[in-house]
């Protein structure tokens, strides 16, 4: 959330003496009132009126629980987030931590496709995502991801840049999907995304079995956290000359 729209929340609360749990019930109505107003009609149709009515509460209200407009869209993009949040986990996870990060890439992208008023919201405007405690274990679900790519030995780039490659990736392939007209939307262009991120972002085959430092340096500072046989001094030292070990390949 803004600053702007965090301060009339707590300006609300203060000044109707309302406790925070007591207020939650409607404060999720008119989110879900907005969300729903997004998916069926678009970004336009989500006025502080529209959303009011559909929540069966008055205008002044939405200014109370979200300072503004902005307070209420930021809310709706950290509700998306948490949405894709309970709908990330693989089941049965895939053993291959290849596949893992290929089925995961999949939820995401078909996520984006399935909700894209919503999509949009969330990732054309990169605030909430910023603030959002959803976005943050979803970020630690793709984390884990790349840590047993690491680990395995798999991993071919550092594991920040993996990041980035990843979400750039599933967010280009979704955001250029929804601006194809219906009759250019290829099914090829998800596949060939996909698999350019997995080129990218894994080796071949594990570097832990090929020559060089490289992989075996990257697999090592993966599995590092695990272990408490160094101090952290030691630790801090190792880590510092892992990176530069993985760094040359």
């Amino acid at each position: 959330m803004s600053p702007r729209s965090r301060g009339g929340r707590d300006a609300a609360t203060v000044e109707s003496g309302t406790a925070p749990t007591e207020r939650e019930e409607p404060r999720q109505r008119v989110i879900e009132a907005a969300a729903d107003l997004l998916a069926r009609e678009g970004r336009d149709a989500v006025t502080t009126r529209a959303v009011a009515v559909a929540a069966g509460l008055q205008p002044p209200a939405i200014y109370r629980l979200f300072g503004d407009k902005d307070g209420l869209l930021e809310a709706v993009a950290e509700h998306g987030f948490a949405e894709f949040l309970a709908s990330k986990t693989v089941v049965p996870p895939p053993q291959d931590p290849v596949e893992d990060l290929r089925a995961g890439w999949d939820l995401a992208v078909e996520f984006g496709l399935d909700n894209p008023a919503l999509y949009t919201l969330m990732y054309s405007e990169p605030a909430p995502a910023r603030s959002s405690a959803a976005f943050e274990a979803g970020m630690k679900i793709l984390m884990g991801r790349i840590r047993r790519l690491a680990a395995a030995g798999w991993l071919r780039v550092d594991e920040e840049l993996a990041v980035m490659i990843i979400h750039a990736t599933a967010r280009g392939a979704v955001l250029t999907w929804l601006s194809l007209p219906d009759d250019r939307r290829n099914p090829a262009l998800l596949t060939t995304l996909r698999e350019s991120m997995v080129a990218t972002v894994t080796n071949r085959e594990p570097a832990v079995q090929a020559a060089g430092p490289a992989g075996a340096a990257r697999a090592l500072r993966a599995a590092l956290p695990e272990q408490t046989i160094l101090s952290g001094a030691e630790q801090h030292l190792l880590t510092e000359w892992l990176g530069r070990l993985a760094a040359v390949g």
